[in-house]
């Protein structure tokens, strides 16, 4: 039997791998050049499932994937979080004391500030972090040091020399697991989170009035964010999550007021909360 296969954007090792190990540890991790790449290899069949970053703690939302999520042909079927531990990783047998300098993405080496400038170590901006950790295994060199996850020392074949040195202790990623094919069960014993795109109509007040059903039908809305649409300033697309399945009796009350305000809306998936959403 054929393992299936679960896509994500970078190397092994990056963060992504990281979210694809612990939410789908039956699937194999599949590595793709971008996150056009990864939606392909779905969409193609090369994989089965892909595991994108769409928001971050520290640094907000992934602007790139929310673009391609409504084109991409895919649905989401679930979430995933990834607590973004920062660790230096050296070749065997290094000590702190040989450490002269640390690479990673330009994001890490900000939030290790702290914990580098306290040993003295440089700060080298690389292409990212699994990239890195891969580099530091290839060149040999016991000055130098990557900052990535543990998952990359075990991949590069890398010591971790220290654990957990980012400077603030909240740097959360959440990803969605998206499919080609929608998934419209109520899964696990949790609430079900629902997500989708929409284009009020160009009428005075149109989003206020889209907005309402959601208020008077209960319905909680978590995230709704704006973006500009085929490149003009007057057409804007917002992306939506919230609370509930679309068959619940409120939840298809708000949608059905939200449509008739409305010149699009596309439901792109409705999956369990995952347990980290709190």
């Amino acid at each position: 039997m054929t393992t299936p296969r679960i896509a994500f954007q970078g190397e092994l090792g990056a963060y992504s791998h990281q979210a694809c190990v612990e939410a789908r540890p039956d699937h194999a991790p599949l590595p793709c050049r971008s996150f056009e790449d990864a939606f392909a290899a779905v969409r193609d069949g090369e994989a089965e499932l892909a595991m994108m970053p769409v928001d971050n703690s520290t640094f907000g939302r992934v602007a790139d994937v929310h673009h391609l999520m409504p084109g991409s042909g895919l649905a989401i079927v679930g979430e995933a979080y990834v607590r973004v531990h920062i660790n230096l990783l050296v070749l065997p047998g290094t000590t702190l004391e040989q450490i002269k300098s640390a690479t990673s993405h330009q994001m890490l080496l900000g939030q290790c500030r702290g914990y580098l400038s306290e040993h003295g170590i440089e700060r080298i901006t690389g292409s990212d972090t699994a990239g890195s950790a891969r580099l530091i295994a290839e060149q040999t060199d016991p000055t130098r040091a990557a900052l990535a996850s543990e998952l990359a020392g075990e991949v590069y074949g890398l010591d971790v020399l220290a654990r957990h040195i980012e400077d603030h202790a909240h740097n959360t990623t959440r990803f969605l697991i998206m499919s080609r094919q929608a998934d419209m069960t109520r899964r696990g014993e949790g609430k079900m989170v629902t997500s989708f795109v929409f284009t009020v109509r160009n009428i005075p007040a149109a989003l206020y009035k889209a907005m309402g059903g959601f208020a008077t039908n209960g319905v909680n809305m978590t995230k709704l964010e704006s973006y500009m649409k085929n490149g003009s300033f007057t057409a804007t697309q917002f992306y939506a999550e919230i609370d509930g399945h679309p068959e619940d009796p409120n939840v298809r009350l708000a949608l059905d007021e939200l449509g008739f305000f409305s010149s699009e809306v596309e439901v792109l998936g409705t999956y369990p909360a995952a347990k980290a959403r709190g």
